[in-house]
């Protein structure tokens, strides 16, 4: 009796056993297909937004609205296409993902926050200038909705969500296109001056400075602080001190080469709709030579990636140094909005 029960319990300890190993076989297989999922997913989110026609995409959402594209309209619908790529490309808006694959991503939370970062400004600059008359002039219903809600926090993933938000921004910036471009309610205001996009492209200057000077520093560049630059020598033949190295982090090299051909791709698009709802000032400042150019450089900039990482050779080495690269596209197109800005300010 004892032996039978020795070995019932003998028994039933194997079949234990058995079924763990076939749970643990069957759980470890889907851990690995889900992982095999993830990094599947991983790459095609990582794939960036094509370029398109800012023209014929004007074009057709001025004919499902049976509107005319008046002056703005241009400007208008590219924020409104801008903000809806943010959130509708493959992925979705990932810069708030707590799981994977988008908690292992990078790349493409930092082009994310590029383009966040643009239209950001862009938004300000229409609710402070392009959309008044003057100083005194009251605010646009609509684009006092709009700044606030693209400034929302980025990462948030709980109630109210980051989406939630910047879709509340994208609906109040077709309202103000609804208003726009109905000759019903002439309340909706679009000043395409110069002194407006001089404003504008003021800010500008400023961030893409910052942002050729941090891809700059991906091999190394001494500095000198302002400090030591406001000292004087006694000696006028002393020799002056060499400045403190600075260099990006190689962890963070990608990030800022992705920020900013995340900030490229959104002007890019921003300037071809300047390129249309600014024509007049433009040609009377014979100034439209000048956004070509910015265009140019800017379209350089979304060139295709070969590499699977973003290499960072030396200045004079074998290897290629994508951030030198973007660095050079983005400070020609620096330059030539300064040159832009002098024709603007010009009588």
């Amino acid at each position: 009796m004892l032996s039978r029960m020795k070995q019932y319990f003998r028994d039933r300890r194997d079949d234990v056993n058995d079924y763990a190993g076939g749970l643990g076989k069957w759980l470890l297989g889907l851990l690995i297909i889900y992982l095999l999922v993830t990094v599947v997913l991983g790459m095609i989110w990582s794939s960036e937004p094509d370029v398109y026609s800012v023209r014929e995409h004007t074009r057709t959402v001025a004919a499902e609205m049976n509107r005319e594209p008046v002056t703005g309209f241009a400007t208008t619908v590219t924020m409104i296409r801008i903000a809806e790529t943010l959130l509708d490309k493959p992925g979705g808006y990932i810069s708030n993902d707590y799981f994977p694959p988008g908690l292992w991503l990078d790349n493409m939370p930092a082009w994310e926050y590029g383009v966040l970062v643009q239209l950001r400004d862009l938004s300000r600059a229409m609710r402070k200038d392009i959309s008044r008359s003057q100083s005194q002039s009251a605010e646009d219903q609509d684009l006092v909705v709009v700044e606030p809600q693209f400034h929302f926090d980025s990462g948030s993933w709980a109630i109210p969500s980051t989406e939630s938000e910047y879709r509340r921004g994208i609906r109040a910036l077709y309202r103000y296109l609804d208003r726009l471009s109905n000759p019903e309610q002439p309340d909706a205001q679009f000043f395409a001056r110069a002194d407006n996009l001089s404003n504008w492209l003021a800010d500008l200057e400023t961030r893409l400075g910052s942002l050729s000077r941090v891809l700059g520093e991906s091999v190394g560049k001494a500095s000198v602080s302002d400090s030591l630059a406001e000292s004087t020598a006694s000696d006028p033949l002393t020799d002056s001190a060499d400045g403190e190295m600075i260099k990006t982090p190689w962890t963070e090299l990608d990030d800022a080469f992705y920020e900013a051909r995340g900030s490229a791709w959104a002007l890019l698009h921003i300037f071809r709709a300047i390129e249309v709802d600014f024509r007049s000032v433009l040609q009377d400042k014979n100034a439209t030579a000048s956004v070509r150019q910015i265009i140019i450089e800017l379209e350089g900039s979304q060139g295709e990636m070969w590499s699977p990482m973003i290499l960072n050779g030396s200045g004079f080495g074998v290897l290629a140094n994508h951030s030198l690269t973007m660095a050079a596209y983005l400070s020609r197109a620096n330059a030539a909005i300064i040159d832009l800005r002098e024709l603007l300010s010009q009588g």
